[in-house]
């Protein structure tokens, strides 16, 4: 292979723009953020930490809430992936269980699990559909005399005037021209 030859497109290539489309026609990192809060949430209620020789057990009376909290978020984060038209039912419900995280389980996973559910949830119910791109009509040939662009504007040099004479200047509707007499239609 020499230095001039063009790179074919690999099978990585390939499947990372299959991906990157797939990842675009729905809230991915919505769902990615409502699943890494589930993690923390779910793990601190059952975690031993170890500082030197002692060992800090993190287990809470509401353990099992956790639990139930942190799959029912990764459970959301999943939906977001593969169900996106349940989008704001999901980022509603993982807000929701954030907040009743805080609690629960440990102040949310020490906060960490309850900001990846507030800022999931926000954005997975923010996240609207793209519209799909429309196809561009054919340009026509603008070009004049040997090649050389054509001119649009011929009269580049005067000013002219904002609004062309006869229209009405006034795009409020109060104006005395349309019978409003300088009067809102508020009240």
């Amino acid at each position: 292979m020499s230095a001039e030859s063009p790179a074919a497109p690999g099978q990585f290539a390939h499947r990372r723009q299959q991906f990157r489309a797939w990842r675009g026609t729905r809230p991915f990192w919505a769902g990615l953020f409502v699943m890494i809060s589930g993690f923390p949430i779910m793990y601190f209620p059952y975690a031993h930490i170890k500082l030197g020789g002692l060992t800090v057990a993190m287990a809470t009376t509401a353990g099992a809430g956790s639990l139930i909290i942190g799959v029912l978020l990764v459970v959301l984060g999943i939906t977001l992936w593969f169900q996106k038209h349940v989008r704001t039912f999901a980022g509603v419900a993982a807000i929701m269980l954030g907040l009743v995280s805080l609690p629960v389980s440990n102040f949310g996973g020490f906060i960490v699990g309850f900001l990846f559910a507030l800022f999931g949830g926000a954005m997975a119910v923010s996240w609207a559909p793209g519209v799909p791109l429309a196809e561009e009509p054919a340009r026509q040939d603008t070009t004049g005399e040997g090649g050389a662009p054509e001119a649009t504007d011929y009269d580049t040099t005067l000013l002219r005037p904002v609004n062309p004479v006869g229209e009405p200047n006034d795009l409020s509707g109060t104006s005395p021209v349309n019978g409003a007499n300088g009067r809102h239609s508020a009240g």
